[in-house]
């Protein structure tokens, strides 16, 4: 089998068997890195050389038996939200943040425990806060399926799926407040998860809105987010990774209004498709109106929640940024100012 189409399951089983190195895995990431980064942009830092280092570690280990974690060995790429020592944190934005921000956050440290290597940090709109993957500061990455035009991959996690396409990187780290790890997985062909709110810490992240802030991840397969979900989640409990969770009995909401408005007509299709495979498995579909969508989608549009909250940090901590905002992002935080705090609506639960 082609190694481009190895999972990470697959992967980190022929590492073990000594079958693949370490820095082999590593030198064929940067050498998609070489050839296509040029044109792509995913990346805001580039790391090849700590990462080969860190891979021949990797194999001096595996080759002592010694075995630290189920992403042992394997390329990550890291959006520029979060810390990762000795590597600089711009959050999309003009300058570097303190020095101090690079420090790893708990998610960054299970990773580092695990071995898991680090290529580089990937581009995102500044501070999160867009869903297109737009950043005028350091230039748009390009979306890989389009090779002919500059369209955009989503954001804000926009080099993350980008990497991934590229080959450069296995796993990708992102953040997700309304999107900005699923939109980019879905406009690069990749698969997301936005965990649940507190599921993961976001310390050591540079924040967008302290309410519905996530930490996520793409990777290319459901199988390789599967693999490296479990990997990220159990190790601070202590316990196995998780067997597979069945189908059969679980209820799966599908909203009939709002989000069907003026979709394309093969979307739909493949919504309903997989809607489909997930009853035909045994799910429980349950179609309902969801009220309010509209009026909650307006708010949305404008910045919502994330706009207050992310005003109020920058008024705290970077105040001197917030004239040299990406215009897109400048536009929508001052838009806070005329949202209340008070809700408008009441939803039934």
């Amino acid at each position: 089998m082609n190694a481009a189409h190895l999972s990470l399951a697959e992967h980190a089983a022929r590492l073990r068997r000594r079958e693949l190195t370490a820095v082999a895995l590593i030198d064929t990431c940067a050498q998609h890195h070489a050839r296509m980064e040029p044109r792509l942009n995913a990346y805001k830092t580039w790391d090849g050389a700590r990462a080969r280092s860190a891979a021949a570690a990797v194999d001096t280990l595996l080759d002592q038996g010694q075995d630290l974690g189920p992403l042992m060995g394997l390329p990550v790429s890291v959006k520029d939200l979060y810390g990762v020592p000795g590597l600089p944190v711009f959050a999309g934005s003009d300058e570097a943040l303190p020095e101090a921000w690079q420090a790893a956050g708990p998610l960054v440290a299970r990773l580092q425990r695990q071995l898991g290597i680090v290529v580089g940090k990937t581009h995102t709109v500044e501070f999160a806060f867009g869903g297109l993957g737009v950043n005028a500061h350091w230039g748009t990455p390009r979306n890989p399926w389009s090779p002919h035009e500059h369209r955009v991959p989503g954001g804000s996690s926009a080099g993350a799926g980008v990497s991934l396409v590229q080959g450069s990187a296995l796993l990708a780290l992102g953040t997700d407040t309304a999107g900005s790890v699923r939109v980019p997985a879905s406009m690069t062909g990749q698969v997301g998860l936005k965990t649940t709110v507190g599921r993961w810490p976001v310390e050591g992240i540079v924040p967008l809105s302290s309410s519905l802030d996530t930490a996520g991840v793409l990777t290319r397969t459901v199988e390789d987010l599967a693999y490296a979900f479990a990997a990220l989640d159990t190790e601070s409990q202590g316990l196995p990774a998780p067997a597979p969770v069945r189908v059969q009995g679980l209820r799966v909401g599908v909203p009939t209004n709002h989000f069907w408005d003026d979709i394309d007509p093969s979307i739909a299709a493949a919504v309903e498709a997989a809607v489909q495979r997930l009853a035909q498995a045994g799910a429980q579909v349950v179609r309902f109106p969801l009220p309010h969508c509209e009026e909650a989608f307006d708010i949305f549009r404008r910045g919502g929640l994330a706009a207050s909250e992310l005003a109020a940090y920058l008024d705290q901590h970077f105040p001197h940024k917030v004239e040299r905002l990406d215009p897109v992002v400048r536009d929508r935080v001052r838009w806070a100012e005329q949202v209340s705090g008070s809700p408008r609506f009441q939803c039934n639960k």
